[in-house]
């Protein structure tokens, strides 16, 4: 049976059955009704990421959003914690590069709990010194636990390299200098000047009627003001490569090399972007890893993993080919990748190749709403990238519109063999 037969755009997420209301401080709140579920997922955003660090604060974002839930000015941290447990939820805030995330679960009938805990730990942080040192020593640990993983070294060098002079080059975690350096003050600073309505959504899904959780939010929300709060960071330009940057990681001890090999993509917000995303399904992603996989890892037997990905957001993200080797067998399995991209620009991809990755693409997009929280992040995707209310249901017919010259079309605006940023690490 044809997937355009089983698939009933009408069942997705649309204008119909999303509310979305901006209340007066510009907070815009989306909601979707579920009662098949007892629970309610909120999750949502602000405009608070590691974009507004200095570079001798780097990873100050991340610092702040990890220390939101231990302590605010009604609250220890044990007793935030006890609150959650008692009601089975689940809240968790993470410092990103564009913004500061936050998730959340309850049953219904603890959403005025979990809205309660999420405000307070957004609006009242307390950041207790002691817990800003625990904090800073576990964060310590994972930044040198970092330096040791090749997988981890090779994907933060190739940001270096790649994005050069761009911000999208720093980790969001900062360095080991940077995360010593930062003080509560800093803390509390970033928060004052950061954090505020302008540019937050709210996405609450589940067992809770649309128009009731628009009000409670409101209710809990709408005085939020802050003066203080800064303007949005605009991202400078940024070319690809013109030629091919190489780097070298090396860490002592180690039994494996990570390779990766790209360029720069497409935003989400482009149009080409469905047809490089559909493309790279085929270049190193469906089935056993697409193209890539097959080559390097099935037909040559030289990666213990091989597969490509296009990372798309509200810059343009990388698209890239990753490998884990044999230390002995780093250049062949260069070599392989650049040869696929050549083949992946020079030649159409395959009917068969096309179809099998339009039925992958619009067969997984139901699965991926099943359940409150799958819906309350494609939610959050519709705002974040202004894709419209209806998109979901245009999905499906956006797919089936993408021919395979639109796929070659566009992997050559991006992808060349000669004009690539490889980096490997290991021993």
């Amino acid at each position: 049976m044809e997937e355009h037969e089983i698939l009933n755009p009408g069942s997705l997420p649309g204008p119909d059955d999303i509310t979305r209301v901006e209340i007066p401080n510009g907070i815009v709140v989306l909601a979707r009704a579920n009662f098949n579920s007892p629970s309610v997922v909120i999750n949502g955003y602000l405009p608070a990421g590691s974009l507004l660090d200095s570079d001798d604060k780097l990873g100050l974002a991340f610092f702040t959003a990890a220390m939101l839930l231990r302590g605010t000015e009604r609250r220890n941290f044990q007793e935030i914690y006890d609150a959650l447990e008692s009601a089975g939820a689940s809240l968790h805030f993470e410092g990103a590069t564009h913004t500061t995330g936050f998730g959340s679960r309850a049953l219904a009938e603890d959403l005025d709990l979990l809205l309660e805990l999420l405000v307070e730990s957004l609006r009242q942080p307390a950041f207790p010194t002691v817990h800003v040192e625990r904090l800073r020593a576990q964060i310590l640990t994972s930044l040198a636990i970092r330096a040791q993983d090749t997988g981890d070294m090779a994907s933060l060098t190739f940001d270096q390299l790649v994005y050069a002079g761009h911000p999208y080059s720093r980790p969001d975690d900062g360095f080991p200098e940077t995360i010593a350096g930062i003080t509560c003050e800093d803390l509390e600073k970033f928060h004052r000047y950061s954090y505020g309505p302008q540019g937050m959504v709210i996405s609450v899904v589940g067992a809770v009627d649309p128009q009731k959780a628009v009000d409670r939010v409101s209710e809990i929300l709408g005085d939020w003001q802050n003066s203080d709060q800064g303007e949005f960071i605009s991202l400078p330009p940024i070319s690809p490569p013109t030629e091919i940057l190489t780097c070298e990681v090396k860490i002592p001890g180690k039994i494996q090399s990570d390779i990766i090999a790209g360029t720069i993509g497409p935003q989400r917000r482009s149009p080409d972007y469905l047809a490089a995303s559909l493309g790279n399904n085929i270049l190193g992603q469906f089935g056993m890893m697409g193209r890539i996989g097959d080559v390097v890892r099935e037909q040559a037997g030289l990666a213990y993993y091989a597969f490509s990905s296009l990372i798309g957001g509200l810059g343009p993200g990388a698209w890239y080919v990753s490998a884990g080797v044999n230390p002995a067998n780093v250049n062949q399995v260069i070599d392989l990748i650049r040869q696929e991209i050549a083949r992946f620009i020079r030649e159409p991809v395959t009917d068969e190749e096309l179809a099998d990755s339009k039925a992958n693409f619009i067969g997984r997009l139901p699965l991926s709403l099943e359940s409150n929280g799958g819906v309350a992040s494609a939610l959050l995707n519709l705002e974040r990238y202004d894709l419209g209310l209806d998109y979901l249901r245009l999905y499906p017919d956006l797919i089936r519109s993408i021919t395979s010259s639109d796929v070659l079309e566009t992997a050559r605006r991006y992808l060349h063999p000669d004009r690539l940023a490889i980096v490997t690490a290991g021993p």
